[in-house]
Protein backbone atom coordinates (compact mmCIF):
# COMPACT_ATOMS: atom_id res chain seq x y z
CA UNK A 1 0.00 0.00 0.00
CA UNK A 2 1.73 3.12 -1.08
CA UNK A 3 -0.55 5.95 0.27
CA UNK A 4 -3.79 6.82 2.41
CA UNK A 5 -5.27 9.76 1.53
CA UNK A 6 -8.74 11.30 3.23
CA UNK A 7 -11.92 12.79 1.42
CA UNK A 8 -15.43 13.30 2.75
CA UNK A 9 -17.20 11.40 0.11
CA UNK A 10 -16.11 8.43 -1.90
CA UNK A 11 -17.83 7.97 -5.79
CA UNK A 12 -17.59 4.56 -7.05
CA UNK A 13 -18.54 4.91 -10.92
CA UNK A 14 -18.02 8.34 -13.03
CA UNK A 15 -21.16 7.69 -15.17
CA UNK A 16 -23.48 10.61 -15.33
CA UNK A 17 -24.78 10.03 -11.84
CA UNK A 18 -21.12 9.40 -10.18
CA UNK A 19 -20.39 12.76 -12.24
CA UNK A 20 -23.28 14.91 -11.07
CA UNK A 21 -23.00 14.09 -7.70
CA UNK A 22 -19.48 15.07 -7.44
CA UNK A 23 -20.28 18.41 -8.94
CA UNK A 24 -22.86 19.39 -6.58
CA UNK A 25 -20.69 18.22 -3.51
CA UNK A 26 -17.45 20.27 -5.21
CA UNK A 27 -20.10 23.21 -5.60
CA UNK A 28 -20.73 22.79 -1.46
CA UNK A 29 -17.44 22.47 -0.73
CA UNK A 30 -17.47 18.88 0.23
CA UNK A 31 -14.01 16.85 -1.10
CA UNK A 32 -14.76 13.70 -2.82
CA UNK A 33 -12.72 11.50 -5.33
CA UNK A 34 -14.58 9.43 -8.31
CA UNK A 35 -13.03 6.38 -9.20
CA UNK A 36 -13.92 4.87 -12.29
CA UNK A 37 -13.22 1.17 -14.03
CA UNK A 38 -13.18 2.26 -17.46
CA UNK A 39 -11.22 4.68 -19.87
CA UNK A 40 -12.84 8.29 -19.76
CA UNK A 41 -13.41 7.98 -23.59
CA UNK A 42 -15.38 5.15 -23.38
CA UNK A 43 -17.63 6.32 -20.52
CA UNK A 44 -18.28 9.44 -22.90
CA UNK A 45 -19.01 7.25 -25.96
CA UNK A 46 -21.89 5.10 -24.08
CA UNK A 47 -24.99 6.09 -26.04
CA UNK A 48 -28.02 5.66 -23.70
CA UNK A 49 -31.35 8.01 -22.86
CA UNK A 50 -32.23 11.07 -24.14
CA UNK A 51 -35.41 12.55 -22.57
CA UNK A 52 -35.12 14.37 -19.20
CA UNK A 53 -37.67 15.41 -16.63
CA UNK A 54 -38.21 19.37 -15.58
CA UNK A 55 -36.14 17.60 -12.36
CA UNK A 56 -33.21 16.79 -14.17
CA UNK A 57 -32.77 19.78 -16.32
CA UNK A 58 -32.94 22.05 -12.87
CA UNK A 59 -30.25 19.73 -11.02
CA UNK A 60 -27.98 20.37 -14.67
CA UNK A 61 -29.20 23.99 -13.71
CA UNK A 62 -27.85 24.01 -10.65
CA UNK A 63 -24.42 21.74 -10.93
CA UNK A 64 -23.72 24.50 -13.81
CA UNK A 65 -23.59 22.19 -16.79
CA UNK A 66 -26.63 23.22 -18.87
CA UNK A 67 -25.56 25.98 -20.84
CA UNK A 68 -25.12 23.74 -23.89
CA UNK A 69 -28.04 21.55 -23.17
CA UNK A 70 -30.45 24.46 -23.10
CA UNK A 71 -28.61 26.03 -26.17
CA UNK A 72 -28.73 22.26 -28.93
CA UNK A 73 -31.60 20.28 -26.76
CA UNK A 74 -35.14 19.69 -28.29
CA UNK A 75 -38.11 20.66 -26.08
CA UNK A 76 -41.14 18.61 -25.99
CA UNK A 77 -44.15 19.62 -24.84
CA UNK A 78 -46.37 16.36 -26.24
CA UNK A 79 -45.53 12.95 -27.11
CA UNK A 80 -47.89 10.48 -29.50
CA UNK A 81 -48.87 6.99 -28.89
CA UNK A 82 -50.12 5.11 -31.94
CA UNK A 83 -52.51 2.03 -32.01
CA UNK A 84 -52.46 0.40 -35.21
CA UNK A 85 -53.39 3.33 -37.01
CA UNK A 86 -54.78 5.24 -34.44
CA UNK A 87 -52.88 8.09 -32.92
CA UNK A 88 -53.59 9.58 -29.40
CA UNK A 89 -51.13 13.17 -28.22
CA UNK A 90 -50.75 13.17 -24.80
CA UNK A 91 -49.97 17.03 -24.50
CA UNK A 92 -48.04 17.51 -21.52
CA UNK A 93 -47.52 21.22 -21.33
CA UNK A 94 -51.59 21.40 -21.53
CA UNK A 95 -52.00 18.93 -19.40
CA UNK A 96 -49.28 19.42 -17.02
CA UNK A 97 -47.95 23.06 -17.35
CA UNK A 98 -44.20 21.36 -18.07
CA UNK A 99 -42.75 19.32 -20.87
CA UNK A 100 -39.83 17.12 -21.53
CA UNK A 101 -36.43 18.12 -23.01
CA UNK A 102 -34.43 15.55 -25.61
CA UNK A 103 -30.44 15.72 -25.03
CA UNK A 104 -28.18 12.92 -25.11
CA UNK A 105 -27.03 11.03 -22.24
CA UNK A 106 -23.73 10.78 -24.07
CA UNK A 107 -23.41 15.10 -24.47
CA UNK A 108 -24.70 15.47 -20.67
CA UNK A 109 -21.44 13.16 -19.55
CA UNK A 110 -18.96 15.25 -22.14
CA UNK A 111 -20.88 18.25 -20.30
CA UNK A 112 -20.09 17.31 -16.84
CA UNK A 113 -16.46 15.94 -17.97
CA UNK A 114 -15.50 19.07 -18.93
CA UNK A 115 -16.52 20.65 -15.93
CA UNK A 116 -15.06 18.71 -13.56
CA UNK A 117 -11.64 18.59 -15.46
CA UNK A 118 -12.18 22.54 -15.06
CA UNK A 119 -12.60 22.23 -11.83
CA UNK A 120 -9.48 20.25 -11.24
CA UNK A 121 -11.85 17.48 -9.92
CA UNK A 122 -10.36 14.26 -8.75
CA UNK A 123 -10.99 11.67 -10.72
CA UNK A 124 -9.39 8.70 -11.56
CA UNK A 125 -10.17 6.37 -14.71
CA UNK A 126 -9.13 2.55 -15.32
CA UNK A 127 -8.82 2.22 -11.57
CA UNK A 128 -9.19 -1.70 -11.50
CA UNK A 129 -9.69 -4.21 -7.92
CA UNK A 130 -11.82 -1.62 -6.78
CA UNK A 131 -13.12 -2.67 -2.80
CA UNK A 132 -15.19 -0.86 -0.44
CA UNK A 133 -14.17 -1.77 3.12
CA UNK A 134 -15.36 -0.71 6.37
CA UNK A 135 -19.01 0.45 5.78
CA UNK A 136 -20.22 -0.07 9.64
CA UNK A 137 -17.22 1.41 10.69
CA UNK A 138 -16.12 5.08 12.30
CA UNK A 139 -15.17 5.48 8.59
CA UNK A 140 -15.10 3.70 5.23
CA UNK A 141 -12.02 2.93 3.22
CA UNK A 142 -11.88 2.45 -0.51
CA UNK A 143 -9.48 0.64 -1.84
CA UNK A 144 -8.02 0.13 -5.44
CA UNK A 145 -5.39 -0.18 -7.84
CA UNK A 146 -5.10 2.64 -10.11
CA UNK A 147 -1.31 2.37 -12.74
CA UNK A 148 -0.01 -0.52 -11.29
CA UNK A 149 0.10 0.78 -7.74
CA UNK A 150 -2.17 -0.05 -4.84
CA UNK A 151 -3.96 3.05 -3.06
CA UNK A 152 -6.67 3.85 -0.57
CA UNK A 153 -8.80 6.67 0.41
CA UNK A 154 -10.10 6.93 3.84
CA UNK A 155 -14.13 8.41 3.51
CA UNK A 156 -16.84 9.26 5.53
CA UNK A 157 -18.88 8.02 3.16
CA UNK A 158 -19.33 6.01 -0.16
CA UNK A 159 -21.41 6.02 -2.81
CA UNK A 160 -21.94 3.01 -5.14
CA UNK A 161 -23.50 4.80 -9.04
CA UNK A 162 -21.50 1.79 -10.67
CA UNK A 163 -24.31 0.34 -11.98
CA UNK A 164 -25.78 -3.15 -11.88
CA UNK A 165 -22.76 -4.97 -12.66
CA UNK A 166 -20.46 -2.64 -9.87
CA UNK A 167 -18.79 -3.74 -7.13
CA UNK A 168 -20.86 -1.62 -4.92
CA UNK A 169 -23.68 -3.63 -3.92
CA UNK A 170 -22.00 -6.66 -4.96
CA UNK A 171 -19.45 -5.36 -1.74
CA UNK A 172 -22.75 -5.66 0.38
CA UNK A 173 -23.34 -9.02 3.18
CA UNK A 174 -25.84 -11.13 1.71
CA UNK A 175 -27.96 -10.37 4.33
CA UNK A 176 -27.72 -6.70 3.92
CA UNK A 177 -29.56 -6.56 0.94
CA UNK A 178 -32.41 -7.99 -1.18
CA UNK A 179 -32.68 -7.96 -4.98
CA UNK A 180 -35.90 -7.86 -6.45
CA UNK A 181 -36.47 -8.44 -10.17
CA UNK A 182 -38.33 -8.93 -12.97
CA UNK A 183 -37.28 -10.15 -16.48
CA UNK A 184 -39.60 -9.51 -19.84
CA UNK A 185 -39.74 -11.64 -22.56
CA UNK A 186 -38.60 -9.25 -24.90
CA UNK A 187 -35.73 -6.92 -25.47
CA UNK A 188 -35.66 -3.44 -27.24
CA UNK A 189 -33.48 -3.24 -30.27
CA UNK A 190 -31.61 0.15 -31.07
CA UNK A 191 -30.75 1.97 -34.21
CA UNK A 192 -28.90 5.20 -34.15
CA UNK A 193 -29.04 7.15 -37.48
CA UNK A 194 -27.91 10.20 -38.79
CA UNK A 195 -31.42 10.83 -40.71
CA UNK A 196 -33.97 13.26 -39.41
CA UNK A 197 -36.51 12.64 -37.27
CA UNK A 198 -39.55 11.10 -38.82
CA UNK A 199 -41.57 12.80 -36.47
CA UNK A 200 -41.43 16.15 -34.87
CA UNK A 201 -42.17 14.52 -30.77
CA UNK A 202 -41.52 10.52 -29.77
CA UNK A 203 -44.07 8.52 -30.94
CA UNK A 204 -44.68 5.40 -29.02
CA UNK A 205 -46.19 2.66 -31.57
CA UNK A 206 -48.53 -0.55 -30.32
CA UNK A 207 -48.96 -2.66 -33.45
CA UNK A 208 -49.79 -6.37 -33.58
CA UNK A 209 -46.04 -7.25 -34.83
CA UNK A 210 -44.70 -5.50 -31.64
CA UNK A 211 -44.03 -2.42 -30.51
CA UNK A 212 -41.99 0.51 -31.96
CA UNK A 213 -40.81 3.85 -30.74
CA UNK A 214 -39.59 6.84 -33.03
CA UNK A 215 -37.34 9.01 -30.97
CA UNK A 216 -34.19 11.57 -31.43
CA UNK A 217 -31.45 12.99 -30.42
CA UNK A 218 -31.39 15.89 -32.61
CA UNK A 219 -32.62 17.60 -35.80
CA UNK A 220 -30.69 15.31 -38.13
CA UNK A 221 -30.09 12.64 -35.51
CA UNK A 222 -32.85 10.05 -35.03
CA UNK A 223 -33.18 6.97 -32.59
CA UNK A 224 -35.25 3.98 -32.85
CA UNK A 225 -36.37 0.65 -31.77
CA UNK A 226 -38.10 -2.04 -32.53
CA UNK A 227 -39.69 -4.79 -29.57
CA UNK A 228 -37.96 -7.92 -30.44
CA UNK A 229 -37.68 -11.51 -28.52
CA UNK A 230 -35.19 -11.82 -25.77
CA UNK A 231 -33.62 -14.66 -27.50
CA UNK A 232 -32.74 -12.33 -30.75
CA UNK A 233 -29.60 -11.61 -31.50
CA UNK A 234 -27.42 -7.94 -33.53
CA UNK A 235 -26.56 -10.27 -36.34
CA UNK A 236 -30.27 -11.46 -37.06
CA UNK A 237 -30.98 -7.66 -37.62
CA UNK A 238 -28.72 -6.27 -40.45
CA UNK A 239 -30.32 -2.55 -41.22
CA UNK A 240 -32.95 -3.67 -44.57
CA UNK A 241 -34.56 -5.93 -42.16
CA UNK A 242 -34.58 -3.40 -39.07
CA UNK A 243 -35.92 -0.47 -41.40
CA UNK A 244 -38.37 -3.01 -43.32
CA UNK A 245 -39.81 -3.91 -39.83
CA UNK A 246 -40.03 -0.07 -38.36
CA UNK A 247 -42.03 0.55 -41.46
CA UNK A 248 -44.70 -2.09 -40.69
CA UNK A 249 -44.95 -1.26 -37.08
CA UNK A 250 -46.04 2.80 -37.99
CA UNK A 251 -48.96 3.98 -38.98
CA UNK A 252 -49.34 4.77 -42.72
CA UNK A 253 -48.82 8.12 -42.40
CA UNK A 254 -45.22 7.62 -40.18
CA UNK A 255 -43.99 5.05 -42.57
CA UNK A 256 -44.21 6.68 -45.53
CA UNK A 257 -41.96 9.76 -44.15
CA UNK A 258 -39.20 7.74 -42.93
CA UNK A 259 -35.94 8.24 -43.88
CA UNK A 260 -33.45 5.59 -43.34
CA UNK A 261 -29.70 5.93 -43.48
CA UNK A 262 -26.51 3.21 -42.04
CA UNK A 263 -26.94 2.45 -38.24
CA UNK A 264 -24.07 4.43 -36.54
CA UNK A 265 -24.59 2.11 -33.47
CA UNK A 266 -27.01 -0.56 -32.88
CA UNK A 267 -27.61 -2.52 -29.37
CA UNK A 268 -30.21 -4.90 -27.75
CA UNK A 269 -31.41 -4.17 -24.31
CA UNK A 270 -33.37 -7.10 -22.58
CA UNK A 271 -35.92 -5.34 -20.69
CA UNK A 272 -36.22 -6.06 -16.41
CA UNK A 273 -36.75 -4.65 -13.66
CA UNK A 274 -35.08 -4.42 -10.45
CA UNK A 275 -34.50 -3.03 -7.39
CA UNK A 276 -32.96 -3.43 -4.53
CA UNK A 277 -33.29 -2.96 -0.72
CA UNK A 278 -32.21 -1.12 1.24
CA UNK A 279 -30.38 1.58 -0.40
CA UNK A 280 -28.04 2.26 1.85
CA UNK A 281 -25.63 -0.23 4.40
CA UNK A 282 -23.69 1.82 6.77
CA UNK A 283 -21.25 4.12 5.08
CA UNK A 284 -22.02 2.99 1.94
CA UNK A 285 -25.34 4.45 -0.16
CA UNK A 286 -26.67 2.70 -3.64
CA UNK A 287 -27.25 5.23 -6.36
CA UNK A 288 -28.41 4.88 -9.87
CA UNK A 289 -27.90 1.54 -11.65
CA UNK A 290 -26.55 0.11 -8.99
CA UNK A 291 -29.87 0.59 -7.20
CA UNK A 292 -32.59 0.26 -9.70
CA UNK A 293 -33.24 -0.55 -13.35
CA UNK A 294 -36.22 0.15 -14.96
CA UNK A 295 -37.61 -1.04 -18.49
CA UNK A 296 -37.19 2.15 -20.38
CA UNK A 297 -40.71 2.54 -22.04
CA UNK A 298 -41.05 5.47 -19.55
CA UNK A 299 -37.39 6.69 -20.10
CA UNK A 300 -37.39 7.02 -16.27
CA UNK A 301 -33.40 5.22 -15.95
CA UNK A 302 -31.12 8.15 -16.00
CA UNK A 303 -34.02 10.71 -14.28
CA UNK A 304 -34.28 8.17 -11.17
CA UNK A 305 -30.65 8.09 -10.99
CA UNK A 306 -30.28 12.03 -11.44
CA UNK A 307 -32.55 12.44 -8.77
CA UNK A 308 -30.78 10.03 -6.19
CA UNK A 309 -27.91 12.13 -6.64
CA UNK A 310 -30.18 14.95 -6.07
CA UNK A 311 -31.87 13.66 -3.33
CA UNK A 312 -28.15 12.08 -1.47
CA UNK A 313 -26.22 15.41 -2.32
CA UNK A 314 -28.07 17.54 -0.53
CA UNK A 315 -28.75 14.58 2.39
CA UNK A 316 -24.62 14.79 2.67
CA UNK A 317 -23.80 18.66 2.76
CA UNK A 318 -26.12 18.81 5.49
CA UNK A 319 -24.57 16.71 7.04
CA UNK A 320 -21.20 17.94 6.99
CA UNK A 321 -22.53 21.54 7.15
CA UNK A 322 -25.15 20.69 9.96
CA UNK A 323 -24.12 17.31 11.33
CA UNK A 324 -28.29 17.07 10.81
CA UNK A 325 -28.63 13.08 9.96
CA UNK A 326 -32.78 13.29 8.88
CA UNK A 327 -31.54 13.23 4.80
CA UNK A 328 -29.41 10.55 4.95
CA UNK A 329 -31.45 8.59 7.48
CA UNK A 330 -34.70 9.39 4.67
CA UNK A 331 -32.53 8.70 1.79
CA UNK A 332 -33.58 4.95 1.31
CA UNK A 333 -37.12 4.60 2.07
CA UNK A 334 -37.56 7.91 0.18
CA UNK A 335 -35.62 7.07 -3.06
CA UNK A 336 -37.39 3.69 -2.97
CA UNK A 337 -40.90 5.15 -2.61
CA UNK A 338 -40.46 6.95 -5.66
CA UNK A 339 -38.49 4.08 -7.75
CA UNK A 340 -41.52 1.44 -7.02
CA UNK A 341 -43.66 4.10 -8.53
CA UNK A 342 -41.67 4.28 -11.68
CA UNK A 343 -41.42 0.79 -11.93
CA UNK A 344 -45.42 0.31 -11.82
CA UNK A 345 -45.33 2.98 -14.46
CA UNK A 346 -42.97 1.81 -16.28
CA UNK A 347 -44.84 -1.71 -16.23
CA UNK A 348 -47.99 -0.36 -16.82
CA UNK A 349 -46.86 1.69 -20.24
CA UNK A 350 -44.70 -1.51 -21.61
CA UNK A 351 -47.81 -3.40 -21.10
CA UNK A 352 -49.79 -1.23 -22.77
CA UNK A 353 -47.67 -0.83 -25.99
CA UNK A 354 -46.21 -4.32 -26.31
CA UNK A 355 -46.98 -7.74 -27.18
CA UNK A 356 -45.81 -9.23 -24.48
CA UNK A 357 -48.14 -12.77 -24.73
CA UNK A 358 -49.96 -14.13 -27.67
CA UNK A 359 -53.27 -14.53 -25.35
CA UNK A 360 -56.27 -12.99 -27.43
CA UNK A 361 -57.34 -11.72 -23.67
CA UNK A 362 -54.65 -9.73 -23.83
CA UNK A 363 -54.81 -8.30 -26.72
CA UNK A 364 -58.34 -6.95 -26.03
CA UNK A 365 -57.30 -5.81 -22.35
CA UNK A 366 -54.64 -3.65 -24.31
CA UNK A 367 -57.26 -2.54 -26.78
CA UNK A 368 -59.75 -1.86 -24.19
CA UNK A 369 -56.80 0.15 -22.11
CA UNK A 370 -55.92 2.01 -25.19
CA UNK A 371 -59.60 3.32 -26.01
CA UNK A 372 -59.87 4.35 -22.09
CA UNK A 373 -56.93 6.57 -22.12
CA UNK A 374 -58.08 8.27 -25.43
CA UNK A 375 -61.35 8.91 -24.14
CA UNK A 376 -60.23 10.16 -20.55
CA UNK A 377 -58.34 13.35 -20.17
CA UNK A 378 -58.41 12.50 -16.14
CA UNK A 379 -55.76 9.23 -17.55
CA UNK A 380 -53.90 11.26 -19.79
CA UNK A 381 -53.13 13.57 -16.92
CA UNK A 382 -52.07 11.05 -14.87
CA UNK A 383 -49.45 9.15 -17.68
CA UNK A 384 -48.29 13.15 -18.11
CA UNK A 385 -47.60 13.10 -14.50
CA UNK A 386 -45.86 9.76 -14.27
CA UNK A 387 -44.10 10.74 -17.66
CA UNK A 388 -42.99 13.88 -16.22
CA UNK A 389 -42.27 12.82 -12.56
CA UNK A 390 -44.36 14.76 -11.20
CA UNK A 391 -46.42 12.40 -9.44
CA UNK A 392 -46.73 11.86 -6.05
CA UNK A 393 -45.43 9.55 -4.16
CA UNK A 394 -47.38 6.74 -2.22
CA UNK A 395 -46.58 4.49 0.65
CA UNK A 396 -43.87 2.08 0.14
CA UNK A 397 -45.26 -1.51 -0.66
CA UNK A 398 -45.25 -4.04 1.92
CA UNK A 399 -42.56 -6.47 2.51
CA UNK A 400 -43.56 -10.02 1.29
CA UNK A 401 -42.54 -12.91 4.06
CA UNK A 402 -41.53 -14.89 0.88
CA UNK A 403 -38.26 -15.47 -0.01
Amino acid sequence: MSSVARVQVGIIGAGPAGLLLGRLLGLAGISFVLLERQTRAHVESRIRAGVLEPGSVTLLDAAGVSARLHRESLVHEGFEIAYGEQRLRINLRALTGHAVTVYGQTEITRDLSAQHEAAGSQILYGCEAVTPLDLTGRAARLRYRWQGQADEFVCDYLVGCDGYHGVARASLPAAGVRNIERAYPVSWLGVLADAPPVTPELLYASHPRGFALCSMRSRTRSRYYLEVAATQTLEEWPDERFWDELRARLPASVAAALVTGPAIEKSLTPLRGFVAEPLRHGRLFLAGDAAHIVPPTGAKGLNLAFADVGELAAALIAWFKTGATEGLDAYSPNRLARVWQAQRFAWWLTALTHRLTAAVFDERAQAAEFAYLAGCTHAQQSLAENYLGLSSVGATPPRSTRS
